[in-house]
């Protein structure tokens, strides 16, 4: 069974000491196949839960509700009078009804299950001291696993001993950049392995994991749609409306001095025969058919944009949406590290700066992180031919060190050592770090008071001394269509607030980029306990957003907005949304 070791370090925090470093093991054997299966029988597979749901009576739920029971009076009572042609077109539209709607529920829920072949479906575990494939599903707590440069950690795990790695929790938690994980840190189902390569032990599957609890908490939720409240309002209505009159005309009917029309019957079976047919065309038969029949429609419409509509409701309930959250990483952003003006030393261009930084960048796409990606891209959009230097060394980024280093020789045979990584570190390298130390990091303060990232870049001399360049900055910019679609979501009154995991500045910059309102706030707003529950309602209410905010968090915004009257809608690209 695995053995205890050392709590997380999260990905802020410093990489554990030398003490702590020994107490984490660098492999484990991992559980015989025997253990593997009982605990796969007592715990359930590494899948998020589904609730059973009978098809049959699933079906038959579609002919249950206040329109339904209204049209089954109305079918009863023409069946009881023999009217037998109302009878059949009542029958008719109500089964027609139904069966729209449930084929509609079925065909999204095709396209939903779909989505679930985004987390792994195969995992590298250690079973009986030997390396083999399994499905993710057979994983269970105290697997041993195997996570490599690409794989999509298949359950939460906590790493073992070695390097550390670089994980891209974007669709998880929001952060637009991968976190460095050291040993004893904490990996997340979902999350995809950006660099390195480490073992890891299991300590959560299915609805235990980050993924799973996230999903709990959406499927917690059972509310009943507008447009269900809205045709039960009017059907109760009509129906008390009706009654009254119904009543009021039986009564006159009976009272009545002459004779009823229909002799051959008893007076009062006479009058409420009149009754029931006024009550019977009184119902609003055909609202519920054609209420489906235009959603269904518009779902049809919708498919065509790759629009997956869940249920038919949510469609009425989008078109009177007057608040919607938005995710921002990869959702009002490209999810893509963009190179923004430079800071330059003085005597460096900022095509000099751009060169060194590509120069010490991983040139093979395969395995390059954000980051180099980002300045390869935009040094081949510059026409910067990196081919004419010869790659003789080159250091990869490592947490400890905090920056990458080349050594590349030059078209004219010079030898060029460069470096990049964090403006401290490249800061400490230089020759006069007492000279330009003060304007360096003003810099690389007022950076970051916009939310942008910034690397320190720096080369050798002639004497072999480092000297720094300059700072490049790097952020994730706005959608080429965002803005256009914030202003017409304002122009239809709707409210639009930025719901991210991602950092308060770099939410505040980027909602200044869209045109949006910057007053974001950090989460811990929703975590005071000095506030209490009206007054933190108040707060989400004035908000434009939210950073550096949890899965639960998210909900936490979504149901306070409800509560005080918002037609409220979520979007995003994470699983956290």
């Amino acid at each position: 069974m695995a053995a205890e070791f050392t709590d997380h370090h999260n990905p802020h925090e410093k990489p554990p000491d030398a003490e702590e470093m020994a107490r984490i093991p660098k492999d484990m054997p991992g559980l015989t196949e025997t253990e593997a299966a009982r605990l796969l029988h007592l715990n359930g597979p590494n899948e998020l839960p589904e609730a059973k749901v009978n098809p049959f009576l699933h079906f038959l739920s579609f002919y249950w509700g206040p329109m339904p029971i209204m049209i089954w009076i109305a079918v009863l009572l023409e069946g009881a009078q023999e009217n037998w042609l109302d009878f059949g077109v009542l029958l008719a539209l109500q089964f027609l009804n139904g069966i729209v709607s449930w084929n509609e529920e079925r065909n999204a829920g095709n396209a939903v299950a779909a989505l679930k072949k985004q987390l792994a479906s195969r995992a590298i575990v250690k079973r009986d001291g030997q390396w083999k494939t399994v499905p993710a599903r057979d994983l269970v707590v105290s697997d041993v696993i195997a996570l490599k440069l690409g794989f999509v950690v298949p359950a939460d795990a906590k790493l073992l001993g070695g390097e550390s790695v670089e994980i891209d929790q974007a669709a998880l938690t929001g952060e637009s950049l991968p976190v460095t994980q050291f040993p004893g840190g904490v990996v997340y189902q979902g999350s995809v392995v950006k660099r390195g390569e480490i073992s890891a032990v299991v300590t959560g599957t299915g609805k235990d994991t980050f993924f799973g609890k996230t999903s709990t908490l959406v499927s917690s939720v059972q509310s009943q749609g507008n447009i269900q409240k809205v045709v039960w309002y009017i059907t109760l209505f009509l129906l008390i409306f009706s009654l009254v009159l119904v009543i009021i005309i039986f009564f006159y009917l009976f009272t009545r001095p002459d004779e009823a029309i229909e002799t051959h019957k008893p007076k009062w079976l006479s009058s409420l025969a009149i009754c029931v047919v006024l009550l019977v065309a009184s119902i609003p038969i055909a609202t519920p058919v054609v209420v489906t029949s235009t959603m269904a429609v518009g779902a049809h419409k919708l498919t065509g944009h790759r629009v997956i509509i869940s249920r038919l409701s949510a469609i009425e309930e989008l078109a009177g949406m007057n608040m919607l959250c938005s995710d921002k990483t990869g959702t009002l952003t490209k999810n893509e590290l963009t190179l923004y003006d430079p800071f330059l030393l003085p005597g460096v261009t900022a095509s000099e700066l751009a060169l060194t930084a590509a120069l010490c960048s991983k040139r093979e796409a395969e395995g390059q992180d954000a980051i180099d990606t980002c300045i390869t891209r935009a040094a081949a959009a510059d026409n910067m031919n990196l081919e004419q230097y010869e790659e003789l060394h080159f250091v990869p980024f490592d947490p400890m060190r905090r920056r990458t280093e080349a050594t590349v020789k030059g078209p004219d045979g010079q030898l060029i050592q460069a470096a990049k990584g964090a403006p401290q570190v490249i800061l400490a390298m230089s020759k006069n770090v007492e000279e330009i130390k003060d304007v360096v990091q003003k810099a690389v303060k007022d950076f970051a008071s916009r939310g942008y990232r910034t690397l320190g870049v720096a080369k050798t001399d002639a004497d072999g001394n480092w000297i720094m360049m300059g700072l490049l900055s790097l952020f994730d910019p706005p959608r080429d269509d965002t803005a256009d679609t914030l202003k017409k979501a304002f122009a239809l009154g709707i409210r639009v607030k930025m719901i991210t995991g991602d950092q308060t500045a770099i939410a505040k910059e980027t909602a200044r980029a869209l045109g949006m309102n910057d007053c974001i706030l950090n989460a811990e707003a929703l975590t005071d306990k000095n506030i209490d529950e009206k007054q933190r309602s108040e707060i989400v209410d004035r908000a434009d957003g939210f950073a550096e905010v949890f899965p639960e968090q998210k909900f936490q915004i979504v149901e306070m907005l409800q509560k005080r009257g918002y037609r409220c809608g979520m979007t995003g690209d994470g699983v956290n949304d």
